[in-house]
């Protein structure tokens, strides 16, 4: 008797395995992922566990990587970056894209004169105690809407409110309530395990009835400096024009006292030129008196006679010439010069 046995399918075997251990995998892997969580670099998980024994939050605080996940528990993630709270009323400067930067609307402060001052204000802050923040605030971005955002406006506000519409563009008085404002904030989020960095006041308008007030008392302060200013030019033009006719003094003195000194040095000269001539003609005179006491002692002298009537003779020169007898009686010798003085009757 021949035995009927069935042929085994060979490739349909293959691929029943195949699809077998692939389901195999698949299940292990969806139950692997619904069983962990990936916590990011940068960030830090907090586990709570809603039923069960234990229920509640854990006191631990996972770091970066892959952690196991039971029924009923839920990891919670924070942010361990700086974050940017911006409370500004301008949407040209929202940048919520960016991961960690917050967008909210500004702050409305109301001075004591009772103008209202359009603040923007960038408030820089981390999260340092991810566990605190969990079991204080709660989960997600809590902390931004149930903590940083309303305490950042009030402590503005408080700290703002406190100056005058003035002191807003006084760096220094505006800078200073700022810090107490980061002061009073820093207080305030500690115990919640969030610590602020810096808090700036980027940016301040006034309304309009006081910025109409601002652009009077600038029209009037100019013109109060422009009246300064001219009534400063009208002295230092009076002080240039007096430098200036004193200067022209002291030039004509000056010039005067130059001539003077030219006439003076002039008079000088006339002085010793005439001093010189005269001592000159002196000596001139000097000389001729002594030639004509030379000649005078000359004329006294051993032939006297013959000089006389030489000069005579010289004298006579030219005139008419009469022959006079110059022997016997009423002769005359005009040589004879003694014996013409005693016929004339002259003495010596």
């Amino acid at each position: 008797m021949a035995l009927n046995i069935p042929r085994l399918n060979i490739p349909g075997l293959r691929f029943a395995r195949l699809w077998i251990i692939g389901s195999s995998i698949l299940v292990l892997l969806l139950g692997y992922n619904s069983c962990s969580t990936y916590v990011k670099p940068g960030e830090a998980g907090v586990k709570q566990i809603k039923f069960g024994m234990g229920k509640g939050i854990e006191p631990f605080v996972y770091g970066t990587g892959l952690h196991y996940i039971g029924v009923g528990e839920t990891m919670h993630r924070f942010p361990l970056r700086v974050q940017v709270l911006e409370l500004s009323s301008s949407r040209s400067e929202g940048t919520e894209d960016l991961e960690g930067h917050r967008l909210a609307p500004g702050i409305n402060i109301q001075t004591s004169e009772g103008y209202t001052v359009q603040v923007d204000v960038t408030v820089l802050y981390r999260i340092a105690d991810a566990l605190k923040v969990m079991t204080t605030i709660g989960p997600g971005r809590l902390f931004e809407d149930s903590a940083v955002i309303p305490r950042a406006q009030q402590d503005l506000r408080r700290a703002l409110g406190e100056l005058d519409a003035e002191d807003f563009y006084r760096g220094t008085k505006r800078t200073q309530k700022a810090h107490d404002a980061q002061i009073a904030l820093e207080a305030e989020l500690k115990d919640k395990g969030i610590e602020i960095l810096q808090v700036l006041v980027r940016k301040y308008s006034y309304d309009q009835r006081y910025q109409q007030a601002i652009e009077q008392r600038k029209i009037q302060d100019q013109t109060v400096y422009k009246n300064e200013a001219e009534a400063k030019a009208a002295t230092a033009n009076a002080a240039k024009n007096k430098i200036v006719a004193e200067g022209a003094a002291s030039v004509q003195v000056e010039l005067a006292r130059g001539e003077a000194e030219v006439k003076k040095l002039e008079a000088q000269a006339d002085l010793y030129r005439r001093t010189k001539a005269a001592a000159g003609d002196l000596l001139v005179k000097l000389a001729e008196a002594q030639g004509i006491e030379l000649e005078n002692q000359a004329l006294r002298g051993v032939g006297s006679e013959n000089m006389v009537g030489l000069r005579m003779a010289e004298a006579l020169r030219g005139t008419r010439v009469i022959v006079l007898p110059t022997d016997g009686e009423g002769a005359m010798n005009p040589l004879d010069l003694k014996t013409l003085l005693k016929r004339f009757d002259v003495r010596e």
